[in-house]
């Protein structure tokens, strides 16, 4: 495969690419641009470049942000390297970038690229099968996804990027599904299937998730509408013909401006007749029980013989 890089170098020259790179350049390109190996080395002895990694160089003397870093980091892999796992994801806007986490590249199983810090690689058999189109290359949109589940200790951080990668609208929980075939030894795959499902239903975050299948399905309780369109707004969970609104932010909301928000919607529901039940993170964690009494407390006053059940001996639910 040809560097990525090429075409464009052709078509606008090297100034041009180095200003389009964010000021990173590397050996291979500046020598493809007909500059000379005594050319490279003059700009690093006085000082006016710096070396990111072996051959990739910072054509300035400042800190090196994120974005050079990962764009540092694809040109040392070589010509057949792609963003992949985090660092994709972050590219295609499915999950939010973080600038402590390292760059994520994969490289076809047949090469071998020396480990650098700040640096994660991978090798893989089917590279070319799972590149999204464009460049710089990077992995599609749902491998991205799927690399990031693989690499994930526990199950809840699984959920959580499913959730948000979703959320993004930039990838379909039937396209994740799709990729998941090409993948029989995937960590947490047994049970990829039904999250995957309950996101396609509306629960757009790992708290969502939680409040469904911990409050809502371990008592019983009659299914909510999620992400319900009203008033120009969504609400989390719709319970009709409850009159019941339960919203989910795992956030504290020490910033006035959110919190007059969420008093504002609160309000909103009120005027609709209907009432609100806010809760958090430590609630559908670590008193999911009571969360559920709570709600089926509301439910009875439109049905008083609404049945439920307890989660276990000690659920204070009946």
């Amino acid at each position: 495969m040809d560097w990525w890089w090429r075409q464009q170098l052709q078509d606008e020259g090297i100034e041009v690419l180095i200003h389009e790179q964010q000021r990173i350049v590397s050996r291979d390109q500046a020598l493809a641009a007909g500059w000379t190996e005594i050319d490279v080395r003059r700009s690093l002895r006085a000082r006016r470049w710096q070396t990111v990694h072996p051959g990739v160089y910072a054509t300035h003397t400042g800190p090196i942000g994120y974005d050079e870093r990962r764009l540092a980091a694809l040109l040392y892999a070589g010509p057949d390297a792609a963003w992949s796992h985090y660092t994709a994801a972050e590219q295609l806007g499915l999950i939010r970038s973080d600038a402590r986490r390292p760059a994520y590249v994969t490289i076809p199983w047949r090469r071998r690229v020396r480990a650098r810090p700040g640096l994660v690689i991978t090798r893989v058999r089917l590279w070319e099968d799972r590149l999204a189109a464009g460049i710089p290359p990077r992995s599609r949109p749902a491998d991205a996804v799927l690399e990031i589940v693989g690499i994930c200790r526990r199950l809840d951080d699984a959920a959580a990027v499913l959730a948000e990668a979703c959320q993004s609208g930039r990838v379909t929980p039937t396209q994740i599904l799709q990729a998941l075939a090409s993948r029989p030894q995937l960590r947490h795959r047994a049970v990829l299937r039904p999250i995957l499902a309950d996101v396609a239903g509306g629960s757009h975050s790992l708290l969502e998730l939680h409040y469904l299948r911990r409050v809502e399905r371990a008592h019983g309780l009659p299914p909510g509408r999620r992400q319900r369109a009203v008033d120009n707004e969504f609400t989390d969970v719709a319970y009709l013909g409850f009159e019941l609104v339960v919203e989910l932010d795992g956030r504290f909301h020490f910033a006035p401006r959110q919190r007059w928000r969420d008093l504002a919607r609160d309000n909103r529901a009120a005027l609709r007749s209907e009432v609100t039940l806010r809760y958090g993170w430590l609630d559908t964690t670590s008193r999911p029980c009571d969360a559920a009494v709570q709600v089926l407390q509301v439910m009875r006053r439109k049905q008083p013989d609404l049945p439920a059940r307890p989660c276990s001996p000690t659920c204070p639910v009946r």
